[in-house]
């Protein structure tokens, strides 16, 4: 009887023990997820283009800095700035002209540029024909889908053909009106002689015989600020350190793809487009990779800043330039 009542006081110091341990492990994992700031990030489109970025996310970037990120597709930089503004993102990701214009709006908790990830225009050129030894010049009297007016994309085309001896205004025809998640479908039903494509969105067109990939607009136009992050000012302001550690995440995103292979970055992001096969993904990857796409830094210089007010004066969308100072938030000032 003795060894029958010592066996179940054993038994329940063990299941006691147990239970003890599980709910141990439950607040432990518990406390470590909410220690981590939990951050709305909106990005203006999910392509390729952004491989940092994704890296950054898959390899676990943001978890290291205490950051948890819920990554939202607003397509547009105007939703971008949208969500920014009613306080549905903390940061956002897009073309920081939506700065400028917030700015210009009277806006009083405006938005800050604090991060840059791309340094050329991340769109190619593809064309309804097979054009062989393609040149610019086989844009005259043609139709392209652009994107959406006084966005990043169709200002840096259009600044990339005048570079290059094509009026935009008179030369092709340009058509602004088609909205950006809809531009694929619109030239795979036949609008258009040319449109300017992300990948993997590029290379699917071409695989499905819909297209062929003439030029990057990216190698045509040269350096130009392309996309960037930004909060409102009061975020900034309030959560300096938060920014500062995102910058960090972005940042070795950004180390992992100059250090990396093609094929390794796209085993990393796979999880990203999981509509894209592995080797259509290393192939987009490369292209941007030829052309110099990713800076080796996060910093936004106020020669990049005047470049993109630049384009945009060129463009017809300002006067005059807005202070460097006003809209770039220079984290390296804080560290």
């Amino acid at each position: 009887m003795k060894k029958i009542l010592l066996w179940i006081v054993l038994g329940m110091i063990l299941i006691s023990f147990i239970g003890f341990t599980i709910f141990s492990h439950h607040q432990s994992s518990t406390s470590n997820d909410t220690s981590y700031q939990k951050i709305t990030l909106a990005e203006v489109a999910h392509t390729v283009f952004y491989a940092p970025m994704y890296a950054a996310i898959e390899k676990g970037y943001f978890e290291e800095e205490g950051i948890q990120i819920e990554l939202v597709l607003t397509s547009g930089a105007d939703k971008v700035t949208a969500a920014l503004l009613s306080g549905d993102a903390q940061i956002g990701f897009c073309g920081s002209e939506a700065t400028i214009y917030v700015y210009n709006g009277g806006e009083k908790d405006y938005l800050k540029t604090f991060s840059q990830l791309t340094q050329k225009d991340g769109t190619f050129l593809v064309s309804r024909e097979d054009i062989k030894d393609f040149t610019l010049d086989d844009l005259k009297g043609k139709s392209i889908i652009g994107g959406r007016a006084a966005g990043m994309p169709e200002m840096t085309l259009e600044y990339a053909l005048k570079q290059n001896g094509i009026n935009p205004r008179s030369d092709v025809f340009i058509d602004t009106s088609i909205a950006f998640p809809a531009m694929s479908g619109a030239f795979i039903g036949g609008q258009g002689d040319f449109v300017t494509l992300f990948e993997p969105t590029a290379t699917m067109v071409e695989k499905q015989g819909y297209g062929y990939v003439v030029a990057s607009i990216g190698e045509i136009g040269g350096v130009v600020p392309y996309t960037s992050y930004s909060a409102k000012s009061s975020y900034i302001e309030k959560n300096p350190n938060i920014i500062i550690s995102f910058n960090k995440a972005i940042q070795k995103g950004l180390d992992y793809v100059h250090s990396h292979t093609d094929i390794e970055i796209a085993k990393t992001i796979l999880k990203q487009f999981p509509d894209t096969s592995l080797n259509d993904l290393q192939s987009a990857i490369h292209r941007y990779r030829m052309n110099d796409t990713w800076p080796k830094t996060t910093n936004f210089t106020r020669e990049s800043f005047d470049h993109l007010q630049d384009i945009m004066i060129d463009y017809g969308e300002l006067d005059k330039k807005v202070d460097y100072d006003k809209l770039i938030y220079s984290i390296s000032k804080e560290t």
